[in-house]
């Protein structure tokens, strides 16, 4: 066997041995639930959601969103998501007037609403800007749903929902991150719009 190919069935054993994971714990699959619960509730009260990732989690991020603005498995009208991490003018201009760790607190602070609902995605649970957002998040009535690795970190006590992958390998954590959003989006679809769907 070529060493390409033993990497790859090691990635795609990787990724699905963490998703068996998550699969058997039956706290993490009822902490999805409640996310999913929460970001419908938010939804038929006319609230939006907001989200936040760093690299990897940025993109994240803007996937998540536009999966509810857009739509995802079929047609119905769009719902509000911003992810906090596309302007580049309000980026640069928040770094360089308040620093990177404000990069995501400022925004929420200056979109979000009470009865929002913020989610913060950090494989280690750490990451600076996603905390000050969380505080930030208290302080003005937001719902919090973090998306973590399986330490948590800082993220696992300020959150009102945090969801931690039980892996500490990053691809693995990040893969799961972007099926734990289909899995949210896919309720909430459901739930709003369930009437629209298309018969088969």
């Amino acid at each position: 066997m070529s060493e390409a190919k033993k990497i790859i069935q090691q990635q795609i054993t990787g990724s699905i041995r963490t998703k068996e994971l998550v699969l058997s714990d039956n706290e993490l699959m009822s902490n999805i639930e409640e996310a999913a619960r929460i970001v419908t509730e938010a939804y038929k009260r006319g609230n939006k959601t907001l989200l936040a990732g760093n690299g990897g989690s940025a993109a994240d991020a803007q996937h998540i969103a536009g999966e509810f603005v857009s739509k995802f498995y079929f047609d119905r009208p769009g719902i509000p998501s911003i992810a906090l991490t596309t302007d580049t003018s309000i980026i640069t201009a928040i770094g360089n007037d308040y620093g990177f760790n404000k990069l995501f607190a400022r925004q929420v602070q200056a979109q979000g609403i009470k009865g929002d609902v913020f989610i913060g995605i950090s494989t280690s649970g750490n990451a600076e800007n996603i905390i000050e957002a969380l505080t930030t998040c208290r302080e003005n009535k937001i719902t919090t749903i973090g998306l973590t690795g399986a330490a948590g970190g800082k993220m696992a006590e300020l959150c009102d929902i945090c969801i931690k992958i039980p892996s500490n390998e990053t691809p693995r954590i990040q893969e799961s991150h972007i099926l734990i959003g289909h899995i949210i989006c896919c309720i909430v679809e459901e739930e709003i719009f369930g009437h629209l769907k298309p018969q088969k």
